[in-house]
């Protein structure tokens, strides 16, 4: 996906950043747990089209995640 676009792009309910996921080909809003579909190279930015991902995916990446507390 390419780095300009990607940094436009918003999530369309709450307007926050979104993180491309290589693997599954998809824009994730981790803040309303939603994952648009890039199909063909193209983001699809409608919340009806979108996934619902699971607590597992919801959680942030960070390594130091775990030991916090």
């Amino acid at each position: 996906m390419d780095k300009e676009l990607l940094a436009m792009l918003v999530c369309p309910l709450c307007k926050g950043k979104l993180k491309y996921d290589r693997e599954t080909h998809e824009l994730r809003c981790h803040f309303d747990g939603l994952a648009y579909p890039v199909r063909d190279g193209i983001p699809v930015m409608l919340p009806e089209e979108a996934r619902r991902m699971d607590a597992d995916e919801k959680l942030p990446e960070s390594p130091g995640r775990l030991g916090e507390g």
